[in-house]
């Protein structure tokens, strides 16, 4: 089992002369982005995903409405921020994907970096069936003089329990856009036992949807550098639209005072806190390697704590946009039903394939909003898309370029290869049983595998490889350390936040379910295997690192904890800025000895 590191140390110097030899190569010939911006909008439209739509405004209502953006926000500056600087430093100082700069800052922990790039590609595999499902929506929205989902008056639709709005308390009774999504979209089965048989337009719509993936990355960061000025910045003029559509509505007011009032009550439970943290931590998407990846294809001396704030603020203010576009929508649904808000928000897939179509269909000019809704489902849902297939596509160059490139012949087809993979990968989602497989690999992949690797990432980085490691890569790189505040966060508040979301998931663990149906036992240890695919490199690369050192066990264990990177590296910077931090480092002497 190889990890792709060199684990012999025959000697200090040699070590770090062979360092500086990897760094230097590196950097010559790792392609850069070709402006900051493009670096920005990049990460931006990474971590602006769906999840910001159908995720936090039922998040926000459900724990305390307003008052949900006191421990939201406390959470954006204590863990958000620092973390995200974190692995911006990483990848940028290293120039490296997460495999190999895990290897370098901690050899110990080095599985981390692989269980970030299985993650991703595991996740990759079933994220994709989303933008489907949005091309699906995107094709019946034309040329039609009714929407599909609105009447009961169709093939599909069960009419003796069919609803033409939302059914409220009757039970027995389904909406027609929700017979829509399980009868015509998914065609659903009763369960994960009966997969049945292909659905044949979904097939279409996926193989649609990674040629779209695959034309926005054949040629790495030169065209996902290009796509992202429309991907990441076309959503924000399709939210606003939506917006001043949506309040112009009758109960719009309603439903908006529904997000935002404050039940200050809910700021004295620990859940909502915990939500929170763990709301920007997925948004952000730490500990998926995306963010370390994208940051490798950085100039040495990018301002990266500007990038940092931009991102996390970009991103927490797309929340808060999306909820008040949902929640003016849902309160005018409520106000057409007349129905209680309540009844009618939910999160998850529903709110935008079951609710918001719903709503969708009763708007003034539905021929105009429709398409665009689903166009801007799909430019959210394609960035955070590509940049995870560029994870793995990363690591494959890094470890295997030298003998994948020469056979491949170009780069373009070895993110073919990837595509393709991830595509065949991605069929079990798109029989008639598929919402159930999607369900589970969702469940254990961003739910329970995510929280156990973000642990072991930020145990690394902050308390083995240490803060003034930290703080030395990054005065290298923009010739000043972080001040205290970031020390502070990354010595106890972000790990110990972590931990606690580790701790609740763990103590608050369900089964997976879809809507009332319970899975078999087969099916969740079935989970479970997945969550173990990513997480397993975590152990079997500490046991092979410890293996092959030499020494007793507790020099075996000193020496993987320390780290190979070269923190000395200074020609990438220019003189001007290299003779600043040969002044500045008199007046930093507070960062101890690195050397071993």
């Amino acid at each position: 089992m190889d990890f792709g590191v060199e684990n012999s140390r025959e000697t200090s110097d040699s070590r770090e002369s062979g360092t500086a030899d990897l760094e230097m190569t590196a950097e010559a010939q790792r392609p850069t982005w070709s402006g900051r911006l493009e670096f920005i909008l990049s990460t931006v439209g990474y971590a602006v995903g769906l999840g910001n739509v159908w995720r936090f405004p039922y998040l926000c209502y459900n724990s305390g409405g307003g008052a949900f953006l006191i421990p939201y926000l406390t959470m954006v500056l204590v863990c958000g921020i620092p973390l995200l600087f974190m692995e911006f430093t990483v990848g940028q100082y290293t120039r490296l994907g997460p495999v190999h700069a895990f290897a370098k800052i901690c050899p110990l922990l080095k599985g981390v970096g692989l269980a970030t790039v299985v993650i991703s590609f595991v996740f990759c595999t079933y994220y994709n069936v989303l933008m489907s499902w949005a091309l699906y929506y995107l094709f019946n929205s034309f040329g039609m003089e009714t929407l599909p989902w609105k009447s009961c008056n169709n093939t599909w639709n069960a009419v003796g329990n069919c609803s033409s709005g939302f059914p409220g308390n009757d039970t027995h009774l389904q909406s027609a856009s929700q017979q829509f999504f399980e009868n015509r979209l998914l065609e659903k089965t009763r369960g994960i036992e009966e997969l049945g048989g292909l659905r044949w337009e979904l097939f279409g719509c996926l193989v649609f949807a990674w040629v779209i993936v695959y034309l926005c990355i054949f040629k790495g960061v030169k065209s996902t550098g290009k796509v992202v000025y429309f991907t990441a910045v076309f959503p924000y003029f399709i939210l606003f639209a939506l917006l001043i559509n949506n309040v112009q509505l009758p109960g719009a007011k309603n439903g908006i005072l529904y997000f935002v009032t404050p039940v200050w009550s809910k700021l004295f439970e620990v859940k909502v806190w915990l939500n929170a943290a763990a709301q920007v931590f997925n948004s952000l998407g730490i500990a998926f390697g995306s963010m370390i990846s994208m940051a490798s294809y950085n100039k040495f001396n990018n301002n990266i704590l500007r990038d940092a704030l931009i991102v996390s603020v970009a991103n927490s203010f797309t929340s808060i946009l999306a909820g008040f576009v949902i929640f003016s929508a849902v309160g005018y649904m409520s106000h057409i039903h007349n129905l209680p808000v309540d009844n009618i928000a939910t999160d998850g897939a529903g709110l935008v394939f079951v609710v918001y179509p719903e709503v969708l269909s009763t708007m003034p000019v539905f021929q105009l909003w429709a398409p665009l809704f689903f166009i801007m489902l799909l430019c959210l849902g394609v960035d955070s898309q590509f940049a995870t297939v560029e994870v793995a596509v990363t690591y494959i160059k890094d470890e295997f370029g030298v003998k994948v490139l020469p056979f491949l012949k170009r780069e373009e087809l070895l993110v073919l290869a990837v595509c393709f993979v991830c595509f065949v990968l991605g069929i079990p989602h798109i029989t008639k049983g598929g919402i159930y497989v999607f369900q589970l690999m969702d469940h254990y992949t961003a739910v329970v595998s995510l929280v156990f690797l973000a642990f072991f990432e930020v145990v690394a980085i902050c308390w083995i490889f240490g803060i003034p490691r930290i703080s030395l890569m990054i005065r290298r790189m923009l010739g000043k350390s972080p001040n205290i505040y970031f020390r502070v966060c990354w010595l106890l508040l972000c790990p110990m936040l972590v931990l606690c979301i580790l701790v609740s998931s763990i103590i608050q663990y369900t089964p997976p379910h879809y809507g009332k149906y319970e899975y078999p036992v087969w099916a969740e240890w079935v989970g479970w295997g997945v969550s173990l695919v990513s997480i397993v490199w975590i152990p079997f690369g500490a046991i092979q690192e410890i293996y092959n050192n030499k020494g007793s066990l507790l020099q075996r264990l000193k020496t993987a904890m320390t780290p190979t990177i070269d923190l000395n590296v200074m020609a990438h910077l220019p003189e001007k800025q290299n003779l600043d931090n040969l002044a500045s480092e008199k007046l930093l002497s507070s960062v101890p000895p690195l050397t071993h």
